[in-house]
């Protein structure tokens, strides 16, 4: 490979590798394993201390952007400065609450030669928390069933609707399993006061938490289908180790989804199996999980194929990856000095 080949410049959001991570991370990694050109990663962040802006071997520039709640013009100015700067090629939004705003602006970006592999507004609705349960009914999928709530006071009657325990969820993220209806309440004020309304209340459903990754062509096709059975799960619910499974029915429930959506790009189907093997599905993420980068490890890399999409190359389904590859996420302090902080604070890159 020639070191004078230009890099192709791939944008990131997501850097908060934290206990609750973003994607971005482990995105970047699977880039920097799975992609044979050069590559140059840039780093959008949205907080001064997201670990992903100091990393080593993660991002070669980042930039700070402006919250989703800014509105899509203002991350279009502000993707269009960078990239005067920068010369983007591909751009990886990570996050639920920033898509609505990156699928606006995905046209004008694509005028400046800023390439993305996005759902379109019907496809990010109809997977949306407040819809999925009609969206199972049209399509024969197993959803838990669910109420979007404005008040507190309608705990009550949905407690005895659904019964004990349910879950309590926000409109993008976070979910708290309640036992009683103390509990509920406390999930309500702390989730609403973070997230917003609605909240949704749903079904609470016994079983083994299973997630599927996976990446759509845009015509019903699924290029990428890795499924995971979650082995530890944090107080926040999220995977921390996990293993690849071999299981045809997950397969095609994601099938199923890519079919009946046409997803164009990554997804994320987060499944509890009973102990009669049905599965419900309990929320579709709009976007690459966090595990990711199992993804890479199982043989079927998903971010440097959605590159490849992004680009205009024709990739084929993948039709085999390694079952039993384990992921264990770990912590460890990096340590950076404060002038790179106080840098990335006062003039919002590094």
């Amino acid at each position: 490979m020639s070191e004078n080949k230009k890099p192709i410049v791939i944008a990131v959001t997501g850097l908060n590798a934290i206990d609750s991570p973003g994607p971005g991370v482990a995105v970047i990694r699977a880039l920097r394993d799975g992609i044979k050109d050069p590559i140059r990663i840039i780093g959008l962040a949205y907080e001064s201390l997201e670990p992903g802006i100091y990393m080593d071997g993660i991002c070669d520039k980042t930039y700070q952007i402006s919250y989703p709640a800014a509105g899509a013009e203002v991350l279009y100015q502000s993707i269009k400065f960078i990239h005067e700067k920068e010369n983007i090629d591909v751009i990886i939004p990570n996050f639920d609450a920033e898509l609505y705003n990156f699928i606006t602006i995905a046209p004008r970006l694509r005028s400046l030669g800023i390439h993305s592999v996005l759902p379109s507004f019907e496809m990010f609705d109809a997977r949306d928390k407040l819809n999925l349960y009609a969206f199972g009914k049209k399509h024969d999928l197993l959803v838990p069933k669910d109420k979007a709530i404005y008040n507190v006071y309608e705990l009550n009657q949905n407690g005895e609707d659904f019964g004990y325990p349910l879950v309590v969820k926000g409109k993008f993220y976070e979910a708290v399993v309640a036992y009683t209806l103390e509990q509920a309440q406390k999930a309500f004020y702390k989730i609403s006061g973070k997230w917003g309304l609605p909240i949704i209340v749903q079904q609470f459903i016994n079983g083994t938490e299973v997630n599927i990754a996976a990446l759509g062509d845009g015509e019903g096709n699924a290029v990428s289908i890795i499924p995971m059975k979650k082995m530890y799960i944090t107080d926040k619910g999220k995977a921390w180790a996990g293993i690849t499974l071999e299981d045809d029915a997950l397969l095609d429930l994601a099938k199923k989804f890519v079919a009946a959506t046409k997803w164009r790009g990554g997804f994320e189907i987060e499944i509890m199996k009973t102990a009669n093997d049905e599965l419900y599905i309990m929320e579709i993420n709009p976007r690459f999980p966090a595990w990711i980068y199992l993804s890479a490890g199982a043989g079927q890399n998903q971010p440097a194929t959605l590159v490849k999409m992004a680009l205009g190359e024709k990739v084929e389904p993948f039709t085999t990856y390694d079952v039993g590859k384990l992921f264990i996420r770990y912590s460890w302090d990096h340590i950076v000095d404060v002038s790179n902080f106080q840098q990335f604070s006062a003039f919002g890159s590094l």
